[in-house]
């Protein structure tokens, strides 16, 4: 029993992780965008649109880390191909 509550400690420390390395990556593009704002490189329209799409992509990011199966979540981070969660839920241009 004790080991099986040392392994889903395990899951969830590198799911944290993974979440806080992913998120300080989308919270890069936003500040970049803001930054971009007060510089006068970008207008309100444009930064609001990149601060849209962080929005969307730390949902899609927390709901990954946050509903399910921790070991799942850990399995699917070591396994699976690296996950690009800016552009997971991107704007489809027409």
């Amino acid at each position: 029993m004790m080991a099986r509550k040392s392994e889903r400690q395990d899951a969830l420390e590198r799911v944290r992780a993974y979440h806080e390395e992913q998120l300080s990556v989308l919270l890069a593009r936003a500040g970049d965008a803001v930054d971009r704002f007060r510089s006068g490189e970008a207008d309100a329209f444009e930064t609001d649109a990149v601060l849209f799409q962080y929005g969307r992509a730390a949902k899609e990011l927390w709901k990954f880390c946050n509903i399910g199966d921790a070991f799942s979540t850990a399995s699917v981070i070591a396994d699976g191909p690296a996950l690009d969660w800016w552009a997971h839920r991107a704007f489809r241009k027409q």
